[in-house]
């Protein structure tokens, strides 16, 4: 069987036959390509073995490394913020008994506030990123996108 003139594309958009990878085919692991994509964003063992069983699919290897170093990145941050929650309760305890005021317990809901945030942001990234996904969009995050994006070629 020969292959099609390079001008005459797959049809109509361009896009490649069911069946042989890209947002319109099957993964690796038998879910369509924007649905094996999307779910490795919230399941993140599913990303990996995405990652390692996909072979010809680009876009369900890019959504999978793109899930990963956003999990790596998520954990990364998680543990800074902890430290920095720590100190700033301990700071807050020290300056509540030096004072006797309750001004130091502002150290401790300041550390709850930046925990806040950094969950709201890493669920809204997670949901968006997977929501395009399955979107069949090649949606990049930014810095996190070039950088998966960059491990996949």
């Amino acid at each position: 069987m020969q292959n099609p003139p390079p001008d005459q594309g797959y049809g109509n958009y361009g896009a490649p036959p069911p069946g042989a990878g890209g947002p319109t085919g099957k993964s690796a692991i038998g879910l369509d390509s924007n649905l094996a994509a999307a779910l490795g964003y919230p399941i993140g063992i599913l990303a990996i073995v995405n990652l390692v069983m996909e072979k010809e699919n680009r876009f369900v290897r890019f959504h999978a490394m793109q899930a990963i170093v956003l999990m790596a990145l998520g954990i990364v941050l998680s543990i800074v913020l902890f430290v920095v929650f720590i100190v700033l309760t301990m700071l807050g305890a020290m300056l509540a008994s030096a004072s006797g005021s309750a001004v130091g317990s502002l150290f401790g809901l300041l550390g709850f506030l930046l925990w806040l945030v950094f969950g709201l942001a890493m669920l809204g990234a997670v949901a968006m990123a997977a929501f395009k996904a399955y979107q069949n969009e090649m949606y990049k995050l930014p810095i996190i996108g070039n950088i998966a994006e960059k491990f996949i070629k």
